[in-house]
């Protein structure tokens, strides 16, 4: 039997809700403030898919994600595989961290430097050899400094080689839901089989942030100093104290890259940025679209683990309903402007007949409105209901046909 009825969740949310039953030498120094590269024509910008509509941005490729509850705040062409450049070594460190946190690898162990490794082009951490490199110094070398030396030796010191290592990111990519991802080295040097898109490389920095939190601080060092050559982190919002990480990009192919993450108040945003023409344009591309992201967005949560959604009534049962709920605290991300206009539907078939075993799913939430992303949650029995016995079934099926209730 369908009913319909409005209520609201009183302090935990202002939104109306509608209950429905039914990412070369070594002496060479690097500069903390180098001038910027001499800029090209700036290209014009081109809308990106928001639940406010489209956004003109410059980059080519974009992605915005609530970290809290996922939602997808800004999209362009966020599917598409793309160049990642150094982005890639998210993964690899990715890796590391696994490795130190299932114990096969010591922040004070040290790794040999191979001459492959020595001899890898692009940025560098500027490794000896022949020499050893802490771990805890190689983090910091691929995190800080994005050297793809450091890449190579740490590859090397895990899998053996950078080969059997790229088969391992490969691996950890299935199964991490990267569908759009394929690896070709540790170190995002250019490959044309060597690409991911702006989401997996958003997902793959939730992943990092969520699954090791007691290793994400080395993002925020701002500067790190090894043989005697001091580097400074090349993403500007960590520079600006505007974000604690995640990593930067650049290739001919890929543009002017960057994937940060930011926290506000334990709300958390991830934003990917690629095919941007200068530094520049990437550091005020990504600072703006941030900035945004926090202002025009807030996190709301309809429900905590512990509340009752709703009771179901219960056909020959021990109790005449069973409590409704959620399991988890479910928040949701909703436009500012459009909070109030947002619709919460619980649907459910009622009566569920007995017995009704404590987390069963008996239906599920539904968000939509005008703006506002989409969302769906299971809700679940939140107490056993026994049966009945045969007299009692007898007494309210009699009760039934006599009282209609």
């Amino acid at each position: 039997m369908l009913k319909r009825r409005t209520a609201f969740l009183g302090a935990l949310t202002m939104l109306p809700i509608i209950f429905v039953a039914g990412s070369n030498a070594a002496e060479r120094r690097l500069r903390k403030a180098a001038p910027p590269p001499a800029e090209s024509a700036a290209p014009k910008a081109s809308p990106a898919n928001t639940p406010l509509g489209p956004l003109d941005i410059l980059a080519k490729w974009a992605v915005i994600i609530d970290y809290n509850s996922g939602a997808t705040l800004l999209d362009k062409d966020a599917d598409v595989p793309m160049a990642p450049s150094s982005m890639t070594k998210l993964m690899t460190i990715y890796l590391v961290y696994a490795a130190l946190k299932a114990g096969r690898l010591q922040l004070d162990q040290e790794l040999p430097v191979s001459e492959r490794a020595w001899r890898t082009g692009g940025s560098k951490m500027f490794v000896p050899y022949p020499g050893r490199v802490k771990v805890e110094d190689l983090i910091r070398g691929v995190v800080v400094d994005s050297g793809n030396d450091a890449c190579v030796v740490l590859a090397e010191g895990i899998a053996g080689s950078e080969e059997k290592f790229v088969e391992m990111m490969n691996q950890k990519a299935r199964e991490l839901g990267l569908t759009h991802t394929n690896f070709r080295n540790s170190t995002g040097l250019p490959d044309a089989d060597h690409y991911m898109s702006a989401r997996d490389i958003a997902l793959l920095g939730i992943a990092l942030i969520r699954n090791f939190p007691e290793y994400y601080h080395y993002d925020s060092e701002r500067d790190f100093r090894f043989n005697n050559i001091e580097q400074y982190n090349r993403n500007p919002l960590v520079q600006k104290g505007l974000a604690d990480g995640l990593k930067t990009g650049h290739t001919e192919a890929g543009g002017y890259g960057l994937i940060a993450s930011a926290d506000r108040a334990g709300r958390r945003i991830v934003l990917v940025v690629n095919g941007l023409a200068t530094m520049r344009e990437r550091a005020q591309e990504s600072e703006r679209l941030l900035e945004w992201a926090f202002q025009e967005f807030e996190d709301v949560t309809l429900f905590t683990a512990a509340d009752v959604i709703d009771r179901v009534p219960v056909w020959l049962g021990t109790e005449r309903s069973v409590p409704l709920v959620g399991g988890r605290d479910l928040v949701v991300t909703m436009p500012r402007q459009w909070q109030r206009k947002a619709k919460v539907t619980v649907e459910f078939n009622a009566p569920v007949p007995a017995p009704v075993a404590k987390g069963t799913q008996l239906g599920k939430l539904v968000v939509s409105g005008e703006g506002v992303p989409s969302l769906e949650a299971p809700l679940f029995a939140g107490a056993d209901v026994p049966r009945l016995g045969v007299t009692g079934r007898a007494w309210a099926v009699l009760t039934h046909y006599i009282t209609g209730s």
